[in-house]
């Protein structure tokens, strides 16, 4: 293995003060203490998801535990959906953590309300075109975190590729862009900068590492899964998402086809489809592996993953991969 550099200096470090750009997303029911602690202990930003919390005091008190596992930064990532994050944003403010992102619709309410706090932290906003970015930078967002179709989860409308997006991004705003969807190893870290990103945030990855609680039959699925092994569902409701294939996802495609031929408002939509979609069904498969009643998010990066390393392992072998590379490409043009 080619040695390790001691540090990457990107827009993003420099913003966050890690060591390396490499920012862990904040997974639904997976992103707790112990798991962002270990990303940031490695150099990268480790995040505590507020999806995972079913109150605000339960959030504080992972943000709280997360702070005795490390003394490095790390983050707490809001995703925009059907319940208010008011109070679960006025108890992380609190802690004052080092970053909060915002994932998943329009992020002024939140924007605002952490600048009116008076809590110096960091803000970052993920984005999936360029007028979304625009407007993150408008309201005021320190970085954007660009996502590509090729991600797992929740995605953007316009199904623009990693590789077209990220420039586009990184050509429409000043602030730190990171590029995501389809980033799994050192390539995708080296491919990233290269596009002119100042680091990359990975998410289907992190499940499958060693600090993560995703049950076994998940880790062991996105080992066994092929790129072409995911599908998109929600679409039906306007929230296209990334997920693994499956008998609950199959069966989430045929309620959406059905809703389809009936022309069903959008709320009924919505009702109809919340029963086959609702986190406890998302729960049962990423956290008991009952992954035939249940649904996991993944992206195309399946194909890419073939172990479980530590997430000091998985970090460390991605620098020194991006290292490797860019010294061959440099390679390249000597004469």
């Amino acid at each position: 293995m080619v040695q390790l550099p001691e540090r990457m200096q990107t827009r993003f470090t420099e913003l966050v003060g890690v060591r390396y750009p490499i920012v862990q997303g904040g997974l639904a029911h997976l992103s707790f203490a112990e798991l962002a602690a270990a990303v940031s202990n490695a150099g990268g930003l480790g995040q505590i998801g507020c999806a995972c919390f079913q109150t605000p005091q339960e959030l504080q008190e992972n943000i709280q535990k997360a702070r005795r596992l490390t003394n490095k930064p790390f983050g707490v990532n809001f995703p925009i959906g059907h319940i208010p994050l008011e109070p679960f944003l006025d108890a992380a403010l609190e802690e004052k953590p080092a970053v909060i992102s915002i994932t998943g619709g329009n992020p002024e309410k939140l924007l605002k309300r952490i600048q009116q706090s008076g809590v110096m932290v960091k803000t970052m906003v993920l984005v999936a075109g360029v007028r979304a970015a625009k407007k993150a930078e408008a309201l005021g967002a320190d970085a954007v975190i660009a996502v590509g179709f090729e991600g797992g989860g929740h995605l953007g409308r316009d199904d623009i590729g990693t590789m077209v997006l990220t420039p586009r991004v990184i050509e429409s705003v000043r602030i730190p862009v990171l590029a995501s969807g389809g980033i799994a190893d050192g390539r995708g870290l080296a491919a990233a900068l290269a596009l002119g990103a100042d680091g990359v945030e990975l998410g289907t990855r992190f499940v499958a590492v060693q600090e993560s609680n995703a049950h076994p039959h998940y880790q062991q699925a996105l080992i066994e899964a092929q790129e072409t092994d995911t599908l998109i569902i929600e679409r039906a409701i306007g929230r296209p998402a990334r997920a693994l294939k499956g008998t609950r996802v199959e069966q989430i495609l045929q309620v959406e086809k059905e809703m389809e031929q009936d022309a069903l408002p959008a709320e009924e939509r919505v009702q109809r489809l919340l029963p086959y979609i609702r986190g406890s069904v998302n729960v049962r498969a990423a956290l008991a592996g009952a992954l035939d009643e249940g649904f996991v998010w993944a992206g195309q990066v399946t194909g890419l993953i073939h172990d479980i390393p530590t997430t000091r392992e998985l970090i460390e072998r991605m620098v020194s991969e991006a290292y490797a590379i860019t010294r061959r490409i440099q390679a390249t043009f000597e004469i």
